[in-house]
């Protein structure tokens, strides 16, 4: 990881494994003002570069968080 990326804040969230995507979505930005976590369901495709910007929260059909959000 990059030195730009480097942060004291959180970088993972294994505790929103099981919550509503719109609810953990809510948590991280609120746990990490440099992050933007953004939906995904389960099956799209994404783009594969990493941005310490960003959490990508995967979804199933029921719109719960699948696996553990984590920056990239």
């Amino acid at each position: 990881m990059e030195d730009y990326c480097r942060t004291s804040s959180k970088s993972s969230w294994p505790e929103l494994v099981g919550v509503k995507g719109e609810v953990a979505a809510e948590i991280i930005m609120r746990e990490n003002g440099k992050v933007v976590a953004i939906i995904v369901k389960e099956g799209f495709e994404v783009t594969m570069d990493y941005r310490c910007d960003r959490v990508w929260l995967w979804v199933d059909h029921h719109g719960i968080v699948k696996y553990t959000p984590r920056i990239g």
